[in-house]
């Protein structure tokens, strides 16, 4: 369950037009800092990100499928995560829902460290056309604060 905050700096997002994967990135974020914090663990990086989107999806922001090149079981879960947000579902059984958390609290914490995002972050920049790398680095360059030389 996103905490309180995360959902309404969610729709604060939303209602300045934000698209909804800086919605979504609301959620990943309170999901590192869980990590962080030791309230449970990820195997990697990647997989606090999915839980992220997940709990996103869950919230109701309104994400773009999976990639084909996806598994089966992540494309099933993020469409049941989806559908969880449209109406009210029945509660997760106390059983699964302890399973989880104890499965997740086994998981090493090391998967949210600065370095581990920052893997992450390349290998997934690598996978994009030169082209859109430019045009990022570009963006990112334009809000930079440029300083008069004293």
């Amino acid at each position: 369950m996103p905490e309180k905050a995360t959902v309404e700096r969610a729709r604060q997002a939303k209602r300045a037009g934000k698209s909804p994967t800086t919605q979504a990135g609301e959620f990943v974020r309170e999901e590192i800092h869980h990590v962080r914090e030791g309230k449970h663990g990820a195997r990697s990086a990647k997989q606090a990100i999915a839980i992220g989107l997940s709990k996103a999806r869950h919230a109701g922001v309104k994400l773009p499928p999976p990639p084909a090149s996806a598994t089966e079981g992540t494309k099933r879960s993020a469409k049941s995560a989806a559908r969880a947000a449209t109406g009210r579902s029945r509660k997760t059984s106390s059983r699964r829902s302890r399973a989880t958390r104890q499965a997740l609290k086994r998981e090493p914490k090391a998967a949210a460290s600065h370095q581990a995002l920052a893997r992450q972050a390349k290998s997934a920049a690598r996978r994009r056309p030169a082209s859109a790398r430019k045009a990022s680095a570009r963006k990112a360059a334009r809000t930079r604060v440029r300083r008069p030389k004293s």
